[in-house]
């Protein structure tokens, strides 16, 4: 008896932990490690060299949606009471198609929220440095503190209060728990068929060569291959709100399950385009359809931060070794709390 009320408050202990961490970011992982990439990058005009993109060696995790005017939210009142690396965009709220994340006080007891039926609907006006901070602070575990070392500035990137437009000699560090995607994990989980390592690519990331439809919005019934984006000036959703909720296209998944990695917004990847410039893929909800292409790559200077930026986030598998580690800990534990006793 002894024993099982040790195992059972080392998880308990482990679960507090957990819970403790108010951001949920929903993942789907992406397999099949050691596939085959595709050539990609200005076939269609887009901009920077042509790359073979796509090929990743190892199993991760990704974002099965984009991080959202909610989560970020959260993200702003662990860490941005004073706000030193600017997190906060100030058209967040007051720009026509900000996400209505707002900013209340001032300098070191500022608050934020968010309007409610914004909450699902993806963060925007986001630089990239703001995407690796989220990225350094998930990694760090969460924690509700001052921008710093411990909080947002290392983790998975070495920032130290960077916020320029080059840094290019910033790259995601080994051993990071949560990363912004880079270019290979972001391409694979959008268009890549799965099933095996040669398996090929779809042309777009609704697991379709056919361009997928702009039709419908919010409480949309999907049958399949939809995006947000604006076809001949033709809008997905309209004003106030243009980018529907994530996941909103239910039967518009990839192919491993990912959700609006066509429309919405841009998403920010780690891969160095011309220069300085970050990449950036997907399409946004105001842009044509030639950016729903595997084919079409952006990129923006790293500071940029827009009404059609986002990002979303990947997340190392544990090795099963890793796996067998924590489960020995645990024990371990639990035999430390049985001894005392």
């Amino acid at each position: 008896m002894k024993k099982v009320f040790a195992v059972t408050a080392a998880l308990v202990l482990l679960g507090l932990c957990i819970a403790a961490q108010a951001v949920v970011i929903d993942t789907v992982t992406v397999g099949n490690p050691g596939n085959a990439g595709e050539l990609s990058g200005s076939g269609a005009g887009g901009y920077g060299p042509d790359r073979v993109c796509g090929a990743v060696g190892y199993s991760y995790n990704i974002g099965k949606y984009e991080v959202t005017a909610g989560q970020y939210t959260d993200f702003l009142n662990k860490v941005a009471k004073t706000d030193t690396y600017g997190l906060y965009n100030g058209a967040m709220w007051g720009g026509l198609t900000g996400c209505k994340i707002q900013q209340s006080g001032s300098s070191g007891s500022y608050t934020y929220s968010v309007a409610s039926d914004w909450a699902n609907r993806p963060v925007n006006y986001v630089s990239y440095w703001d995407a690796c901070r989220f990225a350094n602070w998930l990694h760090n575990g969460q924690p509700t503190a001052i921008q710093n070392v411990a909080t947002t500035e290392r983790g998975a990137y070495i920032l130290d209060g960077y916020t320029g437009t080059d840094g290019r000699t910033i790259s995601r560090n080994a051993g990071s728990k949560w990363a912004v995607t880079s270019e290979d994990e972001w391409y694979k989980a959008a268009y890549y068929k799965g099933g095996g390592t040669n398996a090929g690519y779809w042309d777009y990331p609704t697991k379709s060569d056919t361009l997928p439809s702009n039709v419908g919005a919010d409480g949309y019934t999907d049958p399949g291959n939809h995006a947000n984006y604006n076809d001949k000036g033709y809008y997905t959703i309209g004003s106030p709100y243009y980018r529907t909720d994530v996941g909103e296209f239910e039967n518009s998944a990839s192919a491993y399950g990912t959700f609006d990695q066509g429309g919405n917004v841009w998403e920010w990847n780690e891969a160095l385009v011309s220069g300085a410039y970050r990449c950036v893929r997907g399409n946004s909800f105001g842009d044509s359809d030639i950016g729903l292409r595997a084919s079409y790559r952006v990129n923006y200077g790293p500071a940029g931060e827009g009404s059609g930026l986002g990002f979303r986030v990947s997340e190392v598998v544990p090795e099963p070794s890793a796996i067998l580690a924590l489960g020995s800990g645990i024990l371990a534990l639990a035999g430390l709390i049985r001894r005392k006793r």
